[in-house]
């Protein structure tokens, strides 16, 4: 099973806040007044970078990085489908029309499905899996206190 989880090293800001790094990703850092806010822009950052290996044609990160001091980062739920369906396409082999018959759908939705920046809903992010041998599996998990 694939999850989008990777650690990140929140470091206290020279002013008030934090500063936050991924070892694995060195491209997101972020900050955030109070560690909540730092969480929240970690998990964004994030994914708006590892949508963008994608769209650049680029391996995600494996993620490797360890430590006590380092925080686990989950991408938004929806932002992980999205990387889902894209890593599944480049690993199909199949182009984008096959795609579009193999869900029903016309090319041109195919093309915003598969487009990072395109806001895609959960229902045909599912299909387009479905329709490459995947499934979609959602998880609940406690929340670490802030």
């Amino acid at each position: 099973m694939r999850s989008y989880v990777y650690r990140a090293e929140f470091e206290r800001g020279s002013r008030r806040g934090y500063v936050v790094s991924f070892p694995d990703v060195p491209e997101a850092i972020t900050q955030g007044r109070a560690m909540a806010d730092a969480r929240a822009m970690a998990e964004e950052a994030l994914g708006l970078v590892l949508l963008t290996y994608l769209q650049r044609g680029m391996p995600l990160p494996k993620p490797r990085a360890r430590g006590r001091s380092l925080i686990e980062i989950t991408v938004a739920p929806e932002v992980a489908a999205k990387l889902a369906v894209l890593e599944a396409f480049r690993a199909a082999g199949i182009s984008k029309s096959e795609l579009a018959r193999r869900i029903g759908k016309d090319e041109k939705e195919v093309r915003r499905i598969l487009d990072p920046k395109h806001a895609t809903k959960l229902p045909a992010l599912t299909a387009a899996l479905r329709a490459m041998g995947k499934r979609l599996v959602v998880g609940v998990v406690e929340a670490e206190a802030a």
